[in-house]
């Protein structure tokens, strides 16, 4: 169990130095800090978000790449009205 999620603190362990009246917590947690595994963990799990986002549109674009023209051109002005109606609302709402 890690010491950030230890109900009791260890026995070893003095109050903390912050007045805050916990035990087990250093001041690195105290003010919001994290350690280098939590930063670890969060760019390796940014990094596979990233390769499985890239592996998927490259899926995607291969698919679109095989459609026949008359499709890709129905996709084509389904975006763009999908986005001409996204930027109108958002002008709308941001008064612009």
């Amino acid at each position: 169990m890690s010491e950030s999620y230890r109900t009791t603190p260890p026995n070893d362990q003095p109050w903390s130095g912050s007045g805050n009246g916990y035990q087990g917590f250093d001041q690195g947690q105290a003010s919001g800090k994290h350690s280098d595994e939590d930063e670890d963990n969060e760019v390796g799990k940014a990094l596979l978000i990233g390769v499985l986002g890239g592996l998927l549109s490259a899926a995607g674009y291969l698919v679109y790449r095989r459609l026949p023209d008359e499709q890709r051109d129905k996709i084509n002005s389904q975006v763009r009205s999908m986005v001409q109606q996204r930027i109108s609302e958002l002008r709308q709402n941001l008064n612009i």
